[in-house]
């Protein structure tokens, strides 16, 4: 008898820039900082380095570091319990909550256009007022 070989799933090696960055990444944006501000304080080029950086890869900007993460997990769907009926409530309490967070944000934006209207209004009167007083003057 021969061996057969057995399929092994290697995942590829990462180098030591990407285990770092995914070590920041996972600590969020604080770490990102704290390693910039030390890179600064004991090499400033390395500092220098880790500002251009974020900067370049829009980590300064984002809110979070782990929301980028976060985000290439979530598009997957969420993973299932194991419990029918808690995945059932689960699927059913995120369509509700997303349900009303579009209803919050349609509710905000006619809050806006309302808030717009009453402005330009009043600003159309004051214009037409100005005419009047300018005309009987």
């Amino acid at each position: 008898m021969t061996p057969t070989p057995t399929a092994t799933h290697t995942m590829p090696r990462m180098g030591w820039f990407s285990r770092a960055e995914a070590w920041l990444d996972e600590r969020g944006k604080g770490a990102w900082i704290a390693a910039m501000v030390l890179g600064f304080i004991f090499v400033w080029p390395v500092g220098l380095a880790l500002l251009a950086y974020m900067i370049w890869s829009k980590r300064m900007f984002n809110s979070s570091c782990r929301n980028r993460a976060m985000t290439r997990h979530a598009s997957h769907g969420f993973k299932t319990s194991g419990n029918s009926a808690f995945d059932a409530y689960k699927a059913d309490m995120l369509k509700r909550l997303e349900d009303e967070q579009h209803a919050f944000e349609s509710f905000l934006e006619r809050l806006r256009e309302a808030k717009d209207k009453s402005e330009f209004d009043s600003f159309m009167d004051e214009r037409a007022e100005a005419a009047k007083s300018d005309d009987n003057a």
